[in-house]
Protein backbone atom coordinates (compact mmCIF):
# COMPACT_ATOMS: atom_id res chain seq x y z
CA UNK A 1 0.00 0.00 0.00
CA UNK A 2 1.19 3.44 -1.55
CA UNK A 3 -0.32 6.31 0.75
CA UNK A 4 0.26 10.13 -0.39
CA UNK A 5 -0.86 12.85 2.30
CA UNK A 6 -0.91 16.29 0.94
CA UNK A 7 2.52 15.97 -1.00
CA UNK A 8 4.49 18.78 -2.42
CA UNK A 9 7.12 19.35 -3.66
CA UNK A 10 9.26 22.85 -4.25
CA UNK A 11 12.75 22.87 -5.91
CA UNK A 12 15.07 25.82 -5.53
CA UNK A 13 13.97 28.59 -6.95
CA UNK A 14 10.45 28.29 -6.12
CA UNK A 15 9.44 25.70 -9.19
CA UNK A 16 6.57 23.66 -7.59
CA UNK A 17 6.82 19.99 -9.30
CA UNK A 18 3.97 18.56 -6.78
CA UNK A 19 0.74 20.54 -5.66
CA UNK A 20 -0.86 19.19 -2.57
CA UNK A 21 -1.09 15.67 -4.12
CA UNK A 22 -3.45 12.95 -2.31
CA UNK A 23 -2.81 9.31 -4.06
CA UNK A 24 -3.54 5.85 -2.80
CA UNK A 25 -2.45 2.83 -4.88
CA UNK A 26 -3.17 -0.74 -3.23
CA UNK A 27 -0.78 -3.59 -3.30
CA UNK A 28 0.16 -5.34 -6.74
CA UNK A 29 -1.44 -2.14 -9.09
CA UNK A 30 -0.08 -1.68 -12.13
CA UNK A 31 -0.73 2.07 -12.37
CA UNK A 32 0.70 4.56 -15.38
CA UNK A 33 1.54 7.69 -15.10
CA UNK A 34 0.84 10.69 -17.85
CA UNK A 35 1.21 14.28 -18.36
CA UNK A 36 3.46 17.19 -20.22
CA UNK A 37 6.98 17.11 -19.85
CA UNK A 38 7.20 19.48 -16.44
CA UNK A 39 4.02 17.79 -15.29
CA UNK A 40 5.47 16.20 -12.04
CA UNK A 41 5.94 12.57 -13.29
CA UNK A 42 9.12 11.96 -12.27
CA UNK A 43 9.04 13.83 -9.30
CA UNK A 44 5.83 11.88 -8.33
CA UNK A 45 8.34 8.57 -9.19
CA UNK A 46 11.37 9.88 -6.75
CA UNK A 47 9.90 11.01 -4.17
CA UNK A 48 8.85 7.38 -3.28
CA UNK A 49 12.41 6.30 -2.54
CA UNK A 50 13.66 9.55 -1.37
CA UNK A 51 15.56 10.61 -4.45
CA UNK A 52 13.91 13.80 -4.32
CA UNK A 53 12.48 14.98 -0.64
CA UNK A 54 9.39 16.19 -0.10
CA UNK A 55 8.80 19.88 1.00
CA UNK A 56 5.67 19.11 2.97
CA UNK A 57 3.25 15.87 3.37
CA UNK A 58 3.05 12.50 4.06
CA UNK A 59 4.22 9.17 2.06
CA UNK A 60 3.74 5.64 3.43
CA UNK A 61 4.68 2.64 1.56
CA UNK A 62 3.37 -0.47 3.73
CA UNK A 63 2.83 2.17 6.64
CA UNK A 64 6.74 3.09 7.01
CA UNK A 65 6.66 7.04 6.45
CA UNK A 66 9.36 7.48 3.07
CA UNK A 67 8.94 11.26 3.84
CA UNK A 68 12.15 12.54 6.37
CA UNK A 69 13.71 9.08 5.89
CA UNK A 70 17.32 9.29 6.14
CA UNK A 71 20.32 6.74 7.04
CA UNK A 72 19.46 2.83 7.92
CA UNK A 73 15.43 3.88 7.56
CA UNK A 74 16.00 5.15 4.28
CA UNK A 75 18.35 2.60 2.67
CA UNK A 76 15.33 -0.11 4.28
CA UNK A 77 13.21 1.89 1.83
CA UNK A 78 14.97 1.71 -0.92
CA UNK A 79 15.68 -1.59 -0.07
CA UNK A 80 12.15 -2.38 -1.46
CA UNK A 81 12.17 -0.37 -4.26
CA UNK A 82 13.25 -1.39 -7.40
CA UNK A 83 13.92 1.96 -10.36
CA UNK A 84 14.23 1.71 -14.11
CA UNK A 85 15.71 4.60 -15.94
CA UNK A 86 15.27 6.11 -18.96
CA UNK A 87 19.17 5.96 -19.82
CA UNK A 88 19.33 2.71 -18.29
CA UNK A 89 22.27 3.58 -16.12
CA UNK A 90 23.96 0.74 -17.12
CA UNK A 91 27.56 0.09 -16.00
CA UNK A 92 28.82 -0.39 -19.65
CA UNK A 93 32.33 -1.77 -19.24
CA UNK A 94 31.30 -5.04 -16.80
CA UNK A 95 29.54 -7.88 -18.24
CA UNK A 96 25.39 -8.23 -17.51
CA UNK A 97 25.62 -10.53 -15.08
CA UNK A 98 27.55 -7.86 -12.86
CA UNK A 99 25.02 -5.54 -13.66
CA UNK A 100 22.40 -6.99 -12.01
CA UNK A 101 24.29 -8.29 -9.02
CA UNK A 102 24.05 -4.86 -8.33
CA UNK A 103 20.52 -4.90 -7.55
CA UNK A 104 21.55 -7.41 -4.67
CA UNK A 105 23.97 -4.91 -2.98
CA UNK A 106 21.56 -3.96 -0.32
CA UNK A 107 21.23 -7.86 0.58
CA UNK A 108 25.37 -8.25 0.76
CA UNK A 109 28.31 -7.41 3.11
CA UNK A 110 30.18 -4.55 1.18
CA UNK A 111 33.13 -6.70 0.82
CA UNK A 112 31.55 -9.40 -0.80
CA UNK A 113 30.61 -6.76 -3.72
CA UNK A 114 33.79 -5.28 -3.93
CA UNK A 115 35.65 -8.28 -4.60
CA UNK A 116 32.50 -9.58 -6.82
CA UNK A 117 32.51 -12.59 -4.11
CA UNK A 118 28.58 -13.16 -4.85
CA UNK A 119 27.27 -15.62 -3.02
CA UNK A 120 25.73 -18.41 -5.03
CA UNK A 121 21.81 -17.46 -3.94
CA UNK A 122 22.59 -14.41 -5.49
CA UNK A 123 23.91 -15.41 -8.53
CA UNK A 124 20.83 -17.64 -8.87
CA UNK A 125 18.18 -14.78 -8.59
CA UNK A 126 20.30 -12.74 -10.88
CA UNK A 127 19.88 -15.43 -13.41
CA UNK A 128 16.47 -15.84 -12.49
CA UNK A 129 15.83 -12.17 -13.24
CA UNK A 130 17.35 -12.39 -16.62
CA UNK A 131 15.30 -14.83 -17.46
CA UNK A 132 12.26 -13.20 -16.69
CA UNK A 133 13.36 -10.55 -19.26
CA UNK A 134 14.41 -13.29 -21.81
CA UNK A 135 18.09 -12.32 -21.98
CA UNK A 136 19.72 -14.98 -19.85
CA UNK A 137 22.28 -15.99 -22.74
CA UNK A 138 23.73 -12.95 -22.70
CA UNK A 139 24.92 -13.07 -19.06
CA UNK A 140 28.59 -12.80 -20.01
CA UNK A 141 28.31 -10.06 -22.21
CA UNK A 142 29.59 -6.70 -21.47
CA UNK A 143 26.43 -4.34 -21.27
CA UNK A 144 28.05 -1.93 -23.69
CA UNK A 145 27.69 -4.32 -26.70
CA UNK A 146 23.85 -4.67 -26.27
CA UNK A 147 20.92 -2.78 -27.94
CA UNK A 148 19.19 -0.20 -26.19
CA UNK A 149 16.57 -2.59 -25.85
CA UNK A 150 18.29 -5.12 -24.45
CA UNK A 151 19.92 -2.56 -21.77
CA UNK A 152 16.55 -1.69 -20.99
CA UNK A 153 16.01 -5.09 -19.50
CA UNK A 154 19.02 -5.51 -18.04
CA UNK A 155 18.22 -2.89 -16.38
CA UNK A 156 14.31 -4.49 -15.35
CA UNK A 157 16.52 -7.48 -14.27
CA UNK A 158 18.64 -5.52 -12.18
CA UNK A 159 15.52 -4.15 -10.37
CA UNK A 160 13.97 -7.41 -10.04
CA UNK A 161 16.95 -8.94 -8.39
CA UNK A 162 16.35 -6.43 -5.70
CA UNK A 163 13.39 -8.21 -5.05
CA UNK A 164 11.06 -5.62 -4.36
CA UNK A 165 7.82 -4.85 -3.22
CA UNK A 166 7.42 -1.56 -5.23
CA UNK A 167 8.94 -1.56 -9.02
CA UNK A 168 8.66 2.48 -10.51
CA UNK A 169 9.59 2.42 -14.19
CA UNK A 170 10.92 6.76 -15.45
CA UNK A 171 9.88 7.06 -19.42
CA UNK A 172 11.25 3.32 -19.29
CA UNK A 173 10.50 3.10 -23.63
CA UNK A 174 11.46 6.63 -24.26
CA UNK A 175 14.35 6.15 -25.85
CA UNK A 176 13.51 2.80 -27.84
CA UNK A 177 11.93 2.01 -31.17
CA UNK A 178 8.20 1.00 -31.34
CA UNK A 179 8.48 -2.60 -31.27
CA UNK A 180 10.79 -2.59 -29.02
CA UNK A 181 8.59 -0.43 -26.35
CA UNK A 182 5.67 -3.58 -26.89
CA UNK A 183 8.41 -5.92 -25.64
CA UNK A 184 9.78 -3.71 -22.36
CA UNK A 185 5.71 -3.07 -21.61
CA UNK A 186 4.99 -6.41 -22.30
CA UNK A 187 8.10 -7.59 -19.62
CA UNK A 188 6.84 -5.12 -16.69
CA UNK A 189 3.04 -5.84 -17.44
CA UNK A 190 4.40 -9.81 -17.07
CA UNK A 191 6.16 -9.17 -14.33
CA UNK A 192 3.35 -7.27 -11.92
CA UNK A 193 1.33 -9.63 -13.50
CA UNK A 194 3.47 -12.88 -12.01
CA UNK A 195 4.71 -11.80 -8.77
CA UNK A 196 2.32 -9.46 -7.76
CA UNK A 197 4.74 -6.09 -7.57
CA UNK A 198 3.06 -2.92 -7.27
CA UNK A 199 4.34 -1.32 -10.34
CA UNK A 200 4.28 2.22 -11.30
CA UNK A 201 5.16 3.43 -14.92
CA UNK A 202 5.78 6.74 -16.44
CA UNK A 203 5.03 7.34 -20.16
CA UNK A 204 5.16 9.94 -22.53
CA UNK A 205 2.67 8.00 -25.69
CA UNK A 206 -0.74 7.56 -24.51
CA UNK A 207 -1.21 4.66 -27.28
CA UNK A 208 1.26 2.98 -25.05
CA UNK A 209 -0.94 3.72 -21.73
CA UNK A 210 -3.98 2.49 -23.24
CA UNK A 211 -2.62 -0.83 -24.42
CA UNK A 212 -1.01 -1.72 -20.95
CA UNK A 213 -2.09 0.35 -18.33
CA UNK A 214 -4.89 -0.85 -15.98
CA UNK A 215 -5.26 2.21 -14.17
CA UNK A 216 -4.35 5.92 -15.34
CA UNK A 217 -2.97 8.62 -13.12
CA UNK A 218 -3.22 11.78 -14.97
CA UNK A 219 -0.85 15.17 -13.77
CA UNK A 220 -1.10 18.76 -14.73
CA UNK A 221 1.83 21.52 -13.39
CA UNK A 222 2.17 19.57 -10.50
CA UNK A 223 -1.53 18.37 -9.77
CA UNK A 224 -3.71 15.44 -9.68
CA UNK A 225 -6.10 15.87 -12.54
CA UNK A 226 -7.07 12.47 -13.31
CA UNK A 227 -7.41 9.29 -11.20
CA UNK A 228 -8.90 6.26 -12.82
CA UNK A 229 -9.76 2.69 -14.93
CA UNK A 230 -8.43 3.14 -18.06
CA UNK A 231 -11.40 1.60 -19.54
CA UNK A 232 -13.47 4.80 -18.48
CA UNK A 233 -10.35 7.23 -20.74
CA UNK A 234 -11.02 8.53 -24.25
CA UNK A 235 -9.45 11.19 -26.02
CA UNK A 236 -10.89 13.48 -24.41
CA UNK A 237 -9.42 12.22 -21.40
CA UNK A 238 -6.16 12.66 -22.50
CA UNK A 239 -7.05 16.26 -23.82
CA UNK A 240 -7.85 17.60 -20.39
CA UNK A 241 -5.20 16.20 -18.66
CA UNK A 242 -2.67 17.81 -21.28
CA UNK A 243 -4.76 20.83 -21.64
CA UNK A 244 -4.69 20.49 -25.82
CA UNK A 245 -5.54 18.33 -28.54
CA UNK A 246 -3.15 15.21 -29.05
CA UNK A 247 -0.88 15.61 -31.46
CA UNK A 248 0.94 11.98 -33.05
CA UNK A 249 4.32 13.06 -30.88
CA UNK A 250 2.15 11.87 -28.49
CA UNK A 251 1.67 8.62 -29.69
CA UNK A 252 4.30 5.99 -30.23
CA UNK A 253 2.62 5.21 -33.75
CA UNK A 254 2.40 8.38 -34.65
CA UNK A 255 -1.70 8.36 -35.34
CA UNK A 256 -3.86 10.62 -35.15
CA UNK A 257 -6.17 8.09 -33.24
CA UNK A 258 -5.04 6.43 -29.40
CA UNK A 259 -5.16 2.73 -29.63
CA UNK A 260 -7.66 0.32 -28.40
CA UNK A 261 -6.64 -1.26 -25.25
CA UNK A 262 -5.07 -4.88 -26.26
Amino acid sequence: MIEFSDVSVTYRGGVRALNHVDLTIGDGEFVVIVGLSGAGKSTLLRVLNGLVPATSGSIKIDGVEVVGAKGKRLREVRKNIGMIFQTFNLAGRTTVLNNVLMGRLASVPTWRSTLSLWPAEDREIAFQALERVGIVDKAYVRASNLSGGQQQRVGIARALAQQPTVMLADEPVAALDPVTSHQVMGDLQRINRDLGITTLINLHFLDLARSYGKRLIGLREGELVFDGDIADVDDETFREIYGRAITPDDLLAGEEQVVDSA
